[in-house]
């Protein structure tokens, strides 16, 4: 294992995780199991102050979550420098089987974190507290994934070898990748882009019509559009270089870390949009609050990442 001060302080952060998420888990199946609104019992109260304790364990997970997410990276970009072949954190990740795997989780439990807190808070504000079943089962479901991902965290800083040679992430994002994310670059990348165009105005038409299933689903497809997207096409705007590919690039210190910006605006956008609609199918209540702050960010990447090459042809007067 290789050690270094962020590594250190990512694990110690893991062990936290681990040992308060235990106790949340282990707190929430008594819930789940033995609440009882109606109930003046003293266990019905000492469940009470355990489901408040439980809420505060699990956005103390969320709070330090979103900041370790992009921590995370960071100590990728600079392990990046003493990994043989490594050029960004994209060497780095790929370096271990399973590192993209992790990253994966990693997205998704953010995701369900936040969603949770979502429905958390909107059970606060009722006094029947109608959702306590519902959001403890969803956490108990919701530990599975955030097992699995200090599991792979543990394990992925474990099987890092400094002496090893990786690819490139000129290698990796390019048709000539082994592995699956070549596919990418066999479809035509016009296609691709078109669609990314599409679900941005599907979220806008889901929007004005009011329907949720739509948005909800305008936004899940948005989010993965994005982001394939911004491989195939409009991250080569950003390097102003038609072979490079890369989605971790973006966080360096050369192209001023526009990708801190497009990755938090895509999130805070497609969450709002997807958790926040998932949100008002389950309360039967309306939250246009979120829909408008999805639609915000939403729109707020699409413009951001299409100036890049609006931008480049004006300057140069060709398309890369």
């Amino acid at each position: 294992m290789t050690l270094t001060p962020e590594i250190i302080a990512i694990l110690m952060l893991d062990a936290l995780f681990l040992f308060f998420a235990l106790i949340a888990f282990v707190l929430s199946l008594r819930i789940l199991f033995k609440w009882d609104i109606r109930s003046t019992q003293p266990l019905q109260y000492a469940l009470e102050k355990q489901s408040y304790l439980v809420s505060v364990i699990i956005k103390y997970i969320f709070v330090l979550k979103l900041p370790l997410f992009l921590f995370y990276i960071f100590t990728c970009n600079k392990l990046s420098n003493i990994i043989t072949g490594a050029m960004c954190a994209s060497g780095v990740v790929n370096s271990v089987d399973f590192g993209l795997y992790l990253m994966v989780f990693k997205i998704i439990n953010l995701y369900l974190f936040g969603f949770w807190l979502l429905l958390n808070n909107a059970d606060m504000k009722d006094e029947l507290s109608p959702f306590v079943r519902m959001k403890f089962l969803f956490f108990v479901i919701a530990f599975i994934p955030l097992l699995l991902e200090i599991i792979l965290e543990i394990s992925f800083f474990a099987s890092l070898n400094i002496s090893k040679i990786v690819s490139c992430c000129g290698t990796l994002f390019s048709l000539t990748s082994a592995s699956y994310l070549s596919l990418l670059f066999k479809v035509d990348s016009s296609l691709l882009v078109g669609l990314f165009y599409f679900f941005g105005l599907m979220v806008l038409l889901g929007y004005i019509l009011k329907n949720i299933p739509v948005f909800i689903f305008a936004n899940l497809m948005y989010v993965l559009f994005s982001l394939i997207a911004l491989i195939v096409f409009f991250s080569t705007y950003v390097y102003e270089l038609p072979t490079h590919h890369c989605p971790f690039c973006l966080l360096q210190q050369e192209y001023y870390g526009v990708g801190y910006l497009l990755y938090i605006s895509l999130f805070v956008g497609t969450f709002y949009g997807f958790c926040g609609g998932i949100l008002e199918m389950v309360t039967h209540k309306g939250h246009t609050k979120f829909f408008k702050i999805s639609l915000f960010f939403n729109a707020f990447y699409l413009g951001l990442v299409s100036l890049y090459p609006v931008a480049y042809y004006l300057k140069n007067g060709v398309w890369l």
